[in-house]
């Protein structure tokens, strides 16, 4: 009589969807983990050494030529253009430019999604209607109209103009809070109307608390958009002193000779920018998917 195996077997579903995971999970990191090969590589060996998985002489060198902290002889000696990033310069702006986005964007959101899920008035479903077809209309139609508006006020290199179009609101934050709104039991606002609260004190002392969650999910995806935003703060911010670091890429790239680009320069520099944002995702990238999963976005 054959013995029957005591091991627990996985179904063949199951099986092929861990497989599936795991394809898509290293196509999807493939690209990172060679940028960083890439940037650990010396420059005189980038052809030479692309047999392994690991450079047979890793260096420091391109970060460091990046970031200044090497002369110009240094530089060109290890493989590089001259050029240079002014990282902590842009780093700063960039930074700026995403907290005042993250955080007003996130405030005003909060206050519309709060009117169109629970306020009475005229015309609410015919906003929330505008709202949900103004996420169909690409973001490149308003780029030069924006860009003129911009102009005429004088606000062309300033960080006024570069947080300007998004610095109020955005569909989809007004309809991915809405959808959370719409969740919590009226009774928890009724009873403080009774207690004698207002709107005002429901929405900032009794909903706003109970939200914490959503509305750092939000301020989360509003900042990480924000900080690989490159077209418009190229257009609007091209003076060094409001440059951020997605922008001073490009002026980096542009500096390169068109017949050398600087890889490894260029490699070191896209690792150091996507670090920040990394940090965030791996510290708060839990709380994110359970945010998501109350609202019902997929």
């Amino acid at each position: 009589m054959p013995r029957r195996s005591l091991s627990p077997r996985l179904p063949t579903g199951r099986t092929l969807a861990w497989a599936v995971l795991i394809l898509a999970l290293l196509v999807t990191v493939f690209p990172f983990y060679w940028m960083l090969r890439t940037a650990l590589t010396p420059a005189h060996q980038l052809l030479a050494d692309n047999s392994g998985l690991w450079p047979h002489h890793p260096t420091l060198i391109n970060f460091k030529r990046v970031i200044g902290l090497t002369s110009l002889a240094q530089n060109q000696a290890a493989g590089g253009s001259g050029a240079q990033l002014n990282f902590l310069l842009y780093l700063r702006n960039s930074l700026i430019y995403c907290a005042l986005i993250a955080t007003v964007q996130t405030f005003c959101c909060a206050m519309a999604g709060y009117a169109l899920a629970r306020l009475r008035f005229r015309g609410r479903n015919l906003l929330f209607s505008l709202f949900v077809m103004s996420l169909m209309v690409p973001p490149i139609f308003t780029l030069l109209p924006n860009f003129a508006l911009m102009k005429n006020l004088g606000w062309l290199g300033s960080f006024a103009g570069m947080v300007a179009p998004t610095l109020l609101m955005t569909p989809f934050a007004v309809f991915f809070l809405r959808q959370f709104f719409l969740s919590i039991p009226r009774e928890i606002e009724e009873a403080a109307t009774i207690d004698g609260a207002g709107k005002w004190t429901q929405f900032w002392q009794v909903i706003v608390p109970m939200s914490r969650g959503p509305l750092f999910t939000i301020g989360l995806i509003t900042a990480v958009w924000a900080w690989k935003d490159y077209l418009w703060p190229l257009l609007v911010g091209p003076d060094p002193s409001t440059r951020v670091l997605t922008a001073g890429l490009g002026i980096f790239l542009q500096q390169s000779p068109n017949t050398a680009p600087d890889w490894t320069g260029l490699m070191a520099a896209s690792v150091l920018t996507v670090v920040p944002v990394a940090l965030l995702l791996i510290f708060f990238g839990k709380r994110l998917v359970e945010s998501m999963g109350f609202t019902g976005i997929k």
